[in-house]
């Protein structure tokens, strides 16, 4: 029962994370979710948490380290190769050297053996960390390569170094030679394990696809299975786990093959879900990581033996070390890097020095560095407690917490998002966005909802093509508000007509009434719409949503009980919702002329861009169009409601597609804040294409 409180208590500290980072955007979530985490182990009421490195390298980075393999840029990650390498496995001994000596000399007690131990661990960078970096900093594809490489193969020579230093400590004997060949045989051993298992389950699957014995519950499943095979087979074995899941990921392609919609539902559902569960893995382990720091070096703190300003210094000099080595090591490796095309080394020029110093910041350590250091045995040969254990955990968790925080705030200033949004940037993936919107709803289509969703995918396909050819766009923030603004004018439109109407009087009430109730819907239809667009000035947008949505309840209210009241008393014959349809629709053509007007007024003006004018009347003129084509009558009321359906939940997919991207690193939050507002923008230039 505990351990099953223990989980229910760290999942719902990462589904708060989530919200807290949108509050807190100059935070990386890694780092809330680590301050939650020590702030829930002090409650009376959590669960103790104990870490079993082991299990904790299976279940956690295992899999998280496979998935990041996988969904790696394989072209991107052959360029930089060299350097990555470099990184992981040169960088990574001579950080455990540097380490190693320097703490000993600045603290005798601690064996030089138990420090190179430090160092070892200190050498891997946190794959989950690097994936989280760069929401506000702007990281070059070359950079996040080069960290995202790294922080796949060090683990394994990190490993592998911090067992020989902790076997030296503990036996007191070190053998070089032994101690190479077997990290050679580690190393290459998984790689070779990793490409094996991978080549067989590539065959595997294809084959079970020929056979049309593939299903999407099946493929999954040995999908998120895989990684656990890997590692357990490969330290079965005795090579490095890590290594050869990391190996597997890159080579598998099982599911890049493959043609037909069963195909492509098959690797939507499973994109989904290695989405939803790498997500959960992620903040685990940073809450984990929370958890299990106040306690870890709490013990050190509180000895009266041990100076805690001796433990502070030990901290900032490690801390210290680990990032001068990595600064000097990548600058020396930019220095030595060649021309690809003149063949001859490039200058240090001030932004290669900049380079440097932003792969140096972005590597910061975490969850791998503290599970080995809790690996440290409590004895050594003889019985004797091991020396400095405690202290030794002390600053290993410091070093992670300096790292992560420096991290956070130095990559914005280093790499700053300023420059970034052009606007044939946000073009092309607002283009993304929306092509990867229609895969997911192409996967979604069955023979009762084929009409529907053909019908919106055919919206955003209109939408793809129009922006591809405004990819020259100068200025899609005045296009955007251009956009906001003509909303404005059919909500003006509307109110007004609503207004004329209702102070006036008709014999014909039936009429009279759904006059009024089709623009009720409409007006509600684009104040919905105005409502989700977030503006920078408007700081009571919160209250002004609530208000609105009041009002547009209180007038469906008011419609429903009007309704009622008349079917009662028999005194005005009812209209159909088929009819009301058809004289909404009626309505908005009206708005959209309206709209029109006032765009060639704009176009002789200097408020607007001549061009932005052309661009958006041209698709009102779409609009228009597809709704005066269009017969009102065959359309159902059932027909309709079906297609309502379908679209709100391509804006839902739309707006999940946004997510995947930001958490991914694919776009930062400002590009994230305009996509999202552009589909609320963009949702009743939808509405005019159903």
């Amino acid at each position: 029962m505990a351990a099953f409180e223990l989980i229910v208590c760290i999942i719902a500290a990462v589904v708060l994370s989530s919200f807290l980072s949108r509050f807190i955007p100059k935070v990386s979530t890694p780092l809330v979710q680590i301050a939650l985490g020590a702030l829930a182990s002090q409650l009376p009421f959590f669960p103790n948490v104990t870490l079993d490195p082991e299990l904790f390298m299976v279940l956690f980075i295992a899999p998280l380290l496979y998935l990041e393999a996988h969904e790696i840029d394989k072209s991107a990650l052959l360029k930089t190769l060299d350097l990555s390498l470099s990184l992981a496995i040169g960088l990574a001994i001579v950080t455990m050297a540097a380490v190693g000596f320097t703490l000993h000399a600045v603290w005798p007690s601690i064996t030089l053996a138990s420090a190179l131990a430090l160092g070892a661990a200190l050498g891997p960078t946190d794959a989950v960390a690097v994936s989280s970096l760069g929401k506000e900093a702007s990281l070059t594809q070359r950079q996040r390569s080069v960290l995202k490489g790294e922080s796949l193969f060090n683990d394994a020579s990190g490993i592998v170094g911090f067992q020989f230093a902790i076997a030296a400590a503990v036996s007191g004997v070190f053998t070089v030679g032994d101690s190479a060949a077997q990290f050679v045989f580690s190393f290459f051993g998984g790689a070779i394990f990793g490409l094996a298992v991978g080549m067989v389950a590539d065959l595997l699957f294809e084959s079970l696809r020929s056979f049309g014995w593939e299903t999407t519950t099946s493929r999954i499943l040995m999908e998120l299975f895989l990684p656990f095979i890997l590692y357990l087979g490969a330290e079965a074995v005795h090579v490095s786990g890590i290594l050869s899941v990391v190996t597997a990921g890159l080579i598998i392609r099982f599911d890049r093959t493959g043609i037909g919609p069963n195909v492509a539902r098959t690797n939507i559902v499973s994109s989904s879900v290695w989405g939803v569960f790498s997500f959960t893995l992620n903040g685990t382990v940073f809450i984990l990581l929370g958890m299990l720091l106040p306690n870890a070096m709490s013990a050190s703190w509180d000895d009266p033996q041990v100076s805690n300003w001796l433990l502070l210094v030990a901290i900032l000099t490690v801390s210290a070390v680990v990032i001068i080595m990595r600064f000097l090591w990548i600058s020396l490796m930019l220095r030595l890097a060649r021309d690809t095309v003149t063949g001859k080394r490039r200058k240090m020029t001030a932004q290669r020095w900049r380079s440097a110093a932003v792969m140096t910041f972005g590597g910061p350590k975490g969850t791998i560095t503290l599970s080995l250091m809790f690996t440290i045995p409590y004895t050594i040969t003889g019985g004797a407690w091991f020396p400095m254990r405690d202290e030794l955990i002390f600053i290993a968790g410091g070093v992670i917490v300096v790292t992560l925080l420096l991290a956070n705030f130095l990559l914005p200033l280093l790499a700053p998002n300023r420059n970034k949004d052009t606007s044939v940037e946000m073009t092309e993936i607002t283009i993304e966005v929306l092509r990867r919107t229609v895969e997911e709803l192409t996967g979604r289509v069955t023979p009762d909802n084929r009409r529907a969703v053909l019908m919106i995918i055919d919206s955003y396909t209109k939408r793809i093509t129009r922006l591809k050819q405004r990819i020259g766009e100068i200025d899609p923030q005045g296009y955007m508000q251009l956009q906001i603004d003509a909303l404005n004018w059919e909500k003006e439109y509307v109110k007004a007509r609503l207004a004329k109407v209702k102070a006036t009087t008709n014999d014909d009430k039936a009429a009279h009434d759904l006059e009024i109730e089709a623009c009720e819907r409409l007006l509600d239809q684009i104040m919905s719409s105005l409502r989700h667009i977030e503006t920078e000035h408007n700081s009571g947008r919160t209250i002004w949503r609530v208000k609105g949505r009041f009002r547009a309840l209180q007038r469906r209210l008011g419609t429903v009980v009007k309704r009622v009241n008349s079917r009662i008393r028999r005194t005005t014959p009812l209209f159909s919702d088929d009819e009301l349809f058809a004289h909404t629709r009626a309505v908005q053509v009206d708005a959209i002329e309206h709209v029109i007007d006032r765009l060639y007024e704009e176009m002789g003006r200097d408020t607007y861009n001549t061009e932005h004018c052309s661009a958006l009347l041209l698709d009102y003129r779409r609009g228009e169009a597809t709704l005066r084509s269009r017969p009102n009558v065959g359309t159902s009321a059932e027909a309709q409601a079906q297609a309502e359906e379908v679209k709100r939940e391509s804006y839902g997919i739309e707006l999940g597609v946004i997510q995947d991207m930001y958490e991914a690193g694919d776009i930062t939050r400002a590009q994230s804040k305009q996509l999202r507002r552009n589909v609320y923008v963009m949702s009743v230039d939808a509405d005019a294409q159903i």
